[in-house]
């Protein structure tokens, strides 16, 4: 079992060659947001930026991506026709993964879920989507929703392609039917690393972060107890999907974003306490990701 340490920076950052350019460190599509939540993509999006991607385009229902769009100067945000994702959307999203893909054909990667709600039209939506890419993905929040309803026979289109799921306990078994709840940290890994073999690359997030590729198991201890406040997924996800997008292997992006994003929330604690709050955390990558 792998012990994720601050020696895991190393392998994620080296010197940059001074003749790097936009989207030699990649691209990234987040697909988020909805008519009641716009903060999950957001933070997930600069989240993302601060792992070090080269660039974070969203895209989102028209309210949501407004919103987006003037919460920062970084981020891209691209309306959707309605208020929800829907099938409707599909030619739209699958537009913009092509253009990410021909922009940086080795360095591109999708973030899927957070926001977008759980109503039986997104989930179609989310599922068809996910069923047809060939692109490295992070599937989070309500993207896990939309899989857990897919039958043993749906699940042969998106089974072992290069995705990374970031379920909590509860999300987990939904995914996979399976309880961790309560169960001993070993226990957990090899209920973990049986999943992973059978869909991908799974980082079930926790007190201890547990992540298996069906092969191996990582366990990550980086992290607060304030964490528990809402938005602390999704800078996950965001620091997953960029490091993704910067070209690692899932089994690796998912053990550096669970270290960075713990150790980022370790060191907004110490100032902020019971008040961090995720945006906080954010502010603090820079200061985990320098160090090696």
């Amino acid at each position: 079992m792998i012990k994720i340490n601050q020696g895991i920076i190393k392998k994620i950052y080296g010197a940059r060659p001074r003749t790097a350019h936009k989207y030699d460190f990649g691209s990234l599509l987040i697909i988020g947001g909805g008519e009641l939540y716009t903060g999950s993509p957001t933070l997930a999006g600069l989240a993302a930026f601060r792992s070090g991607v080269d660039m974070v385009q969203i895209i989102a229902p028209e309210r949501a991506a407004n919103i987006i769009a003037g919460f920062s100067p970084d981020l891209a945000a691209y309306p959707l026709a309605g208020k929800i994702l829907t099938k409707d959307n599909l030619s739209s999203l699958f537009f913009l993964t092509e253009a990410i893909k021909e922009a940086a054909p080795d360095k591109a990667a999708v973030l899927i879920g957070g926001g977008l709600g759980r109503s039986q039209e997104t989930k179609e939506a989310v599922s068809a989507y996910l069923k047809k890419i060939d692109i490295r993905a992070v599937v989070d929040a309500d993207a896990i929703h939309a899989l857990a309803d897919l039958s043993h026979e749906d699940w042969a289109g998106i089974r072992k392609k290069n995705f990374i799921f970031t379920p909590h306990s509860y999300e987990f078994s939904l995914l996979t039917g399976r309880k961790v709840e309560g169960l001993s940290l070993e226990e957990k890994a090899i209920i973990v690393k049986e999943e992973a073999k059978k869909r991908g690359t799974i980082l079930l997030k926790g007190k201890e972060d547990i992540i298996s590729d069906g092969q191996e198991i990582a366990v990550n201890r980086s992290g607060s107890v304030y964490l528990t406040v809402g938005g602390t997924g999704d800078t996950l996800a965001g620091i997953a999907a960029g490091l993704l997008a910067q070209g690692l292997n899932p089994f690796l992006a998912a053990q550096g974003a669970a270290f960075i994003n713990g150790k980022a929330g370790e060191t907004a604690a110490q100032e902020k306490g019971p008040g961090l709050l995720a945006s906080d955390l954010i502010e603090c990558i820079p200061k985990v990701v320098s160090r090696k």
